[in-house]
């Protein structure tokens, strides 16, 4: 692959002016890409002239021709469960290393179950699901469960306050709640059914404290958690006060910086017969985390230090998970704390 591109799909919304406002700050090349031709023109004004291409997700030809132009593809357009097969399909048709933002659960493991192949024959890295809700979650438990043996459980919990979500956010979380097929990984066995939520209490340590859960929650580390960690359980949890914010989703259209005000804590727990570990990364604007996230796994694989062989990967199967964490902390997007192993 000689193009030094980075083409960042769905450029427009708000986490994908994030990703190639970012790109172009480390003076990387971009592509702005998706599927208003005069919304792509305008954020190529903004960013100083970045190349536009327009691509329809009812387009084959046209998203191969995008990812042919690029050395690696980010996709920032959810819902994933819509958005996601078409653009991924054409990363790999076309020989393109890609990093999706996906939290959904079955675009996850279809991403596993049939771009697999189609990557490793084409040469190529896919990561999935590197995002705050899901990728921050898998890369907290490789980090905290490396080295550990015995695992019965790992509880990813997220506590979120002043959430506004993107249209794109609010179709996806619509999305997600409405799904009865839901995937769970217990007993070490992956399946789809029918779940019943409830409610829990997570011990987040201070200053946040305990705080009352909706479990499980049909988050994407029920696929790739299992991947890279030998455990008989994975559950993740959210905050139920997190949607309790009337504003949460009454936000669609608000500026940038309110947008930013999101405080976030994200916990590990990894359990065992004997006892465990904890881990945990505190920060603000769980947008901007995300986008950066996506940026810095991109970079790496346009540069050549991606994994050592072809395929579709989870954030912590592809990048060594406490160094990618360390290196997200140094950017300042959260304070990291990782119980010393015992």
């Amino acid at each position: 692959m000689s193009s030094p591109h980075i083409a960042v799909y769905g450029a427009t919304g708000h986490t994908g002016r994030l990703v190639a406002a970012d790109l172009r700050a480390r003076g990387r090349d971009v592509i702005l890409a998706g599927r208003d031709a005069g919304a792509l023109k305008a954020l190529s004004d903004e960013l100083g002239g970045a190349p536009v291409h327009q691509a329809a997700l009812d387009d084959p030809a046209a998203l191969r021709e995008l990812a042919g132009r690029a050395a690696v593809l980010i996709h920032c357009a959810g819902p994933f469960t819509h958005t996601g097969k078409p653009v991924a399909t054409a990363a790999a048709e076309a020989g393109c290393h890609y990093v999706d933002h996906a939290l959904e659960q079955h675009h996850t493991k279809w991403m596993f179950d049939t771009l697999t192949e189609p990557a490793r024959a084409a040469g190529v890295t896919m990561v999935t699901a590197m995002s705050f809700y899901g990728g921050l979650g898998d890369l907290l438990a490789g980090a905290v469960a490396a080295g550990m043996a015995g695992i019965e459980r790992v509880v990813t919990a997220y506590a979120v306050s002043g959430w506004r979500l993107t249209t794109g956010a609010r179709a996806t979380a619509e999305l997600l709640f409405a799904d009865t097929q839901r995937i769970t990984f217990a007993d070490g066995v992956q399946r789809v059914g029918y779940v019943e939520p409830r409610n829990a209490v997570f011990p987040f340590p201070p200053p946040l404290g305990p705080r009352t859960m909706i479990a499980p929650v049909p988050f994407s580390e029920v696929v790739t958690v299992p991947r890279h960690v030998r455990t008989a359980r994975v559950e993740a949890q959210l905050t139920a006060a997190t949607f309790e914010e009337e504003q949460a989703f009454t936000s669609e259209h608000v500026d940038a910086a309110t947008r930013a005000g999101s405080d976030f804590t994200v916990a590990v727990q990894v359990i065992t017969e004997g006892g465990g570990r904890a881990g945990q990364a505190r920060g603000r604007d769980l947008w901007r985390m995300s986008a950066l996230t996506s940026v810095e796994a991109a970079v790496r694989l346009a540069d050549g230090l991606g994994p050592d062989q072809p395929g579709v990967y989870a954030p912590a199967e592809a990048f060594p998970a406490e160094p990618f964490l360390r290196d997200l902390e140094r950017l300042g997007l959260f304070t990291l704390s990782l119980e010393e192993r015992r």
